[in-house]
This record gives C-alpha cells, sequence and structure tokens, in this order.
C-alpha cells in the first residue's frame, strides 16, 4: 500500500515537471498501471477509491446552485441526445467488434458500451459475458480518455464557460461538519436505495442541494483535492495486473481502436454541436467523452470548463445506459444470430 502512494506520487511529480495537465489524477494512474504491469507488488489502500470519489463528489457539487440548475434544465434535450448518441455509438462498436471477430457479441456489447465500469460488468455477468475482459475494456478506455482528452483540450487553449463559477471561494474550516454529515447522509441514501456511484453521486447531490438553497460553504483546501485524485488514480493504476498485455492482445487491441475511434466521434459531435448552440466545444467533447463521471467531473474541473454540464450530462448517460442496455443488448443478440438468455 504504501508502494502504492510512493509510486503515485513520483508519477505525478513526473507529470508536473512535464507540464501535463491533471497530475495527481492522470501521472499517479499511468505510474501504478505500468509499476504493475512490470510486476511491482503493489496494492491498493482500503477505501482509497471511496476516499478520492468522497472529495470529487464534494469539489464538484459545490459548482451547482439555483442558477446553474436553471441554465441545466434549458439543456434538457441536449443532455438526452448527448446520452443516447454515446448508446448509438457503443452499439455501433460492438457490432464492429462481433464483425471482426474480436469478441462474441454479449462481451463485445458490454465492453462498448460507454458507462460505469461496475455497473457494466454486472450486466456482463448477468447476460454470460466475459467479465475480466469487461473490466478490462473498460479500464483501457478510461486510461486512454484521461491522457488523450485533457491533453487535447489543454494543447487547444480552452477557458472557461458561465456555467464554471463556484459558489465557494474560500476555506472556511466551521464550515466543514456540515458538509460532511450532508454528504455521508448522501451517500448513504444511495446506497440504501442501491444507485450507482453513491460516493461521488451521493455526495454531489446533498452539496448541492446545500448549495441551491444558499447554504455557506467551504471551498475544499487544494492539498485534499489533489489527495483526492492520487487515491482515484491509485485505486484505478491497481486494477492492471502483470501480463495484462499479453492477455487476449487482439481483443484489447480492438478495445484500443474502438476507443480512439469512439473519441473521434465524439469530438465530430461537440463540433456539430457547438456550431448550433453557444456552449463550448471543450465542454461538450468532455460531456461526450467516453470516462468515467468522477474522472471527467474531476478534468473539467481542473481545466475550469463546464462542470454542471459535463456532470449532468454523464449521469443521464449513466441512467440512460442503464436502464436501456438489457433491451439495447437483446435486439443486439438477435441481429446477431443469438437467442439472449439472462441469468436467474
Amino acid at each position: 500500500m504504501l508502494g502504492s502512494i510512493v509510486v503515485a506520487c513520483a508519477g505525478a511529480q513526473l507529470w508536473r515537471v512535464c507540464h501535463l495537465p491533471l497530475p495527481w489524477l492522470v501521472g499517479s494512474l499511468y505510474a501504478v498501471a505500468f509499476a504493475r504491469i512490470f510486476g511491482l507488488p503493489l496494492l491498493a489502500p482500503p477505501g482509497a477509491r471511496q476516499g478520492g470519489q468522497w472529495v470529487i463528489g464534494a469539489s464538484i457539487g459545490l459548482y451547482f446552485s439555483a442558477a446553474v440548475v436553471a441554465e441545466l434544465l434549458s439543456h434538457a434535450a441536449l443532455i438526452l441526445v448527448m446520452a443516447l448518441s454515446s448508446l448509438l455509438m457503443g452499439v455501433l462498436a460492438a457490432a464492429v467488434m462481433v464483425r471482426l471477430r474480436l469478441a462474441d457479441p454479449p462481451t463485445a456489447f458490454f465492453a462498448s458500451m460507454p458507462g460505469g465500469a461496475a455497473e457494466m460488468s454486472n450486466l456482463a455477468d448477468m447476460w454470460h459475458a466475459a467479465v475480466d475482459r469487461v473490466a478490462a475494456a473498460h479500464a483501457i478506455r478510461v486510461m486512454l480518455v484521461v491522457l488523450v482528452v485533457p491533453l487535447a483540450i489543454t494543447l487547444s487553449g480552452s477557458h472557461g464557460t458561465d456555467l464554471t463559477a463556484v459558489s465557494a471561494h474560500e476555506v472556511v474550516w466551521s464550515r466543514f461538519p456540515l458538509m460532511a454529515g450532508a454528504s455521508l447522509a448522501g451517500v448513504a441514501l444511495f446506497t440504501v436505495l442501491r444507485l450507482p456511484n453513491a460516493w461521488v453521486l451521493g455526495t454531489l447531490c446533498a452539496i448541492a442541494a446545500l448549495g441551491i438553497e444558499n447554504v455557506p460553504l467551504s471551498a475544499l483546501p487544494g492539498w485534499l483535492s489533489a489527495a483526492g485524485q492520487l487515491m482515484i488514480g491509485v485505486s484505478l493504476g491497481n486494477r492492471f495486473a502483470p501480463g495484462f498485455m499479453r492477455e487476449a492482445p487482439a481483443f484489447l487491441g480492438g478495445i484500443v481502436v474502438m476507443t480512439i475511434g469512439f473519441l473521434l466521434g465524439v469530438g465530430l459531435l461537440a463540433l456539430l454541436i457547438s456550431s448550433l448552440t453557444r456552449l463550448e466545444l471543450a465542454s461538450l467533447v468532455l460531456s461526450f467523452s467516453p470516462g468515467g463521471i468522477a474522472e471527467m467531473s474531476i478534468t473539467a474541473s481542473n481545466l475550469n470548463l463546464g462542470v454542471p454540464l459535463v456532470v449532468a450530462s454523464h449521469v443521464a448517460r449513466l441512467v440512460v445506459l442503464m436502464l436501456l442496455a438489457p433491451s439495447a443488448y437483446r435486439a443486439f443478440a438477435r441481429m446477431s444470430g443469438q437467442i439472449p438468455k439472462a441469468k436467474n
């Protein structure tokens, strides 16, 4: 566990020296992942991902206010279109993988869906897919997206929009007990209701509710935000194991190509929508990108982009995929010549 922290910090510092974006998240992720792949016996501390998700959920929740929510509601149709577009692009990617014989239909389908890794892995197990390959596909996709998207946006010189104003600009420690209590209540509620991403979305919703009601809140100190990103990087990096890249190389290579194709499609759709609306291209790219909610939200926050739009888009996509993925898979399997059967 200590080795994971040391390697992650070294990777983050290397990222900072090279002036690359998101050093605490991306630098730590890549350092731990490569160390694991090359055989170092690293292990994520217990609760690392949940702790990191709590920090990210709290920091993102601070972006929400009554004015921001009203602005988001005006983009509700666009957010739904983005969610459905992601589903269609995932189905297309799955069809190509099946056509090239890189995976069987259930594995190709759930590996290509740009939803949460845990949620898609659970659905994959229900529909008799190769869960290990589905999980590996999502790990590779997130690893690529958190490298390519922030780097591309940084090189483009994009700046923030009106949706990026944070209501709390200073650290006030006396306000932390209320924030912590409310956020943990949100996590508990999401857990009891079995809603996905409880540590991110439960925390986010609780903090956002306080902000919408104009309750005085505190900003998070920079070191806590960095620590949260580091914990996410450590937990993601430890998903990789020695010999990871030697397992089903054609399948993993196909995932890399499909992810790049997905990103190109995202760029074209974002460019089209940006030309038709007043929304910024970079915020739309992050809203479309097939990364996780936590990773894309913290990317938007660090790059000073439209955080609420990004969060709303990814939450909508997760909900759409959770609701429609089973039905979409049944239709996909029948078109692939199979009879879909779920576990009891």
